[in-house]
């Protein structure tokens, strides 16, 4: 019974092909949650695949229901007196776009091709939570227990917004109870690191435009007298970012600006971008910041669709109205509530009173991030060098966004995430895949980190007030 064995016991489900038949299994049932032909294929992932897995191991599961949504709960107490980790990841996937994947490829029939899975949701997060459920596994096989209490919880609606999770963790608050959530989700700093995140950065996106008049109007007979609402709105947003895209509305960005440890931990953090496309551009975004900094430390304004006229078969008339979705990506320091108001504002003193602006929808990401001098992130981080020999890169939070406030901001948790991705996987694309490489080194970092979960040194139990450093949610 030793840590080596649980370890070598996780790698062995991978070099048998164990976890390749499970995560095949997973991907064949099209759980798209944009999909409402697809809601069966939601409530059968939980039932007919995770829940007589999870019970396999000795866990006894509920559940449960917000709304249309299920959720599956995966509890296995076995000392009051042991911590109690919390495990989330969702089964719901995003549209497989079925058509546009390459020859021989399908998103609900996993392939391997050179040296990668291929799959809706292999790496978007079926792969990552069979990861972690078969490390748990070779945990259990090698010690004959945890050692710690284990709560897992698998949402069906991430891919919409996760719709009634924050509502389920308020009814449930006291069945989801834990010292510390630690989930896998997103993908890793670099393909060739395995990497920590705390939080994630907040979203919000919104509607601008200009109803100039009723109807188009010829351009020779009224070019030069009637406004256009296109060059007008394209102004507009040219006064929120600049030509370099550093954002001008002051409110958007992190009061105080970034924190000294944020810095210090990304200093460490250097972005890859060799090999296959996209490349970065290195004079875009706010200046006198690192790649790394403008990602995961600041925010980032991106206009998503511009309309006017009519794109598909342009006439010769001046477009009576001008359409932009945009979306502001913010940062920890950054006011949620002012996002729009400070727009209006800004707006306003430009001069652009006539664009109108609403928020696209009711769903607003926050932004969150514990501190990276949290004792669960030295912790962590010491469990994953251990395991691997190189220290993980530590990523204040996530560049894109996750329900991690319901994880920070109603159950009170200390959030840890442990990828098991990397950021060319295509996730929401064609041709989505992990890296096999990733895949085996994953279930040996979480053996190892689940292994050590139940041995001295674990941190204390922060409801206690066992626990320093600070947990930050803006909401």
């Amino acid at each position: 019974m030793s840590r080596t064995t649980a370890i070598a016991r996780a790698e062995d489900y991978f070099d048998s092909g164990a976890l390749r038949s499970d995560l095949a299994r997973r991907v064949g049932i099209p759980s798209e949650s944009q999909n409402p032909e697809r809601a069966a294929a939601l409530v059968d992932y939980i039932e007919t695949e995770l829940k007589p897995t999870f019970e396999a191991l000795g866990f006894v599961c509920h559940t449960l229901h917000e709304g249309d949504w299920p959720f599956l709960l995966a509890e296995r107490l076995e000392d009051e007196s042991l911590p109690t980790v919390l495990g989330y990841g969702h089964g719901d996937v995003i549209r497989g776009l079925d058509d546009a994947w390459d020859d021989g490829l399908s998103p609900w029939q996993m392939a391997e091709r050179d040296g990668r899975w291929y799959g809706r949701g292999v790496a978007d997060n079926k792969g990552q939570h069979s990861i972690n459920i078969g490390a748990l596994a070779a945990v259990l096989e090698t010690r004959g227990r945890l050692g710690f209490n284990a709560k897992y919880l698998i949402e069906m609606g991430e891919e919409r917004i996760s719709p009634g999770l924050r509502e389920l963790a308020v009814r449930h608050k006291a069945l989801l109870r834990a010292d510390v959530l630690i989930a896998s989700d997103g993908p890793r700093l670099t393909a060739g690191r395995p990497t920590i995140f705390l939080g994630s950065r907040g979203a919000v996106s919104f509607n601008m435009w200009i109803d100039a008049r009723s109807g188009g109007h010829h351009s020779g007979n009224w070019g030069g007298l009637l406004s256009d609402p296109a060059i007008q709105l394209a102004h507009a947003i040219a006064t929120i970012a600049g030509p370099t895209g550093q954002i001008q509305v002051p409110e958007w960005l992190p009061s105080g600006g970034i924190p000294a440890n944020v810095r210090r931990v990304l200093a460490d953090c250097e972005i890859d971008d060799s090999g296959e496309e996209p490349k970065i551009d290195p004079l875009w975004g706010e200046p006198d910041l690192t790649a790394a900094e403008k990602l995961f430390a600041w925010s980032s304004f991106a206009v998503l669709a511009f309309e006017a006229g009519n794109p598909k078969t342009p006439v010769g008339a001046i477009a009576p109205r001008a359409w932009s979705r945009c979306q502001l990506r913010f940062v920890v320091g950054v006011d949620p509530d002012d996002i729009l108001p400070a727009l209006r504002r800004h707006l306003d003193r430009n001069g652009f009173t006539n664009v109108e602006i609403v928020q696209a929808s009711d769903e607003v990401f926050p932004a969150t991030r514990l501190d990276p001098d949290h004792p669960w992130v030295h912790w962590t981080v010491n469990s994953i060098e251990r395991t691997t020999g190189e220290k993980p890169a530590i990523l204040p939070n996530l560049g894109g966004s996750l329900p991690n406030d319901v994880f920070m901001e109603v159950l009170g948790l200390p959030t840890i995430w442990v990828p098991h991705s990397y950021p060319k996987c295509s996730q929401h694309a064609p041709n989505e895949h992990i890296p096999l490489a990733i895949v085996r080194q994953g279930l040996a970092l979480m053996a190892g980190l689940y292994w050590d979960l139940g041995e001295p040194g674990v941190p204390a139990d922060g409801r206690k007030g066992g626990h320093e450093g600070e947990i930050t949610a803006v909401s």
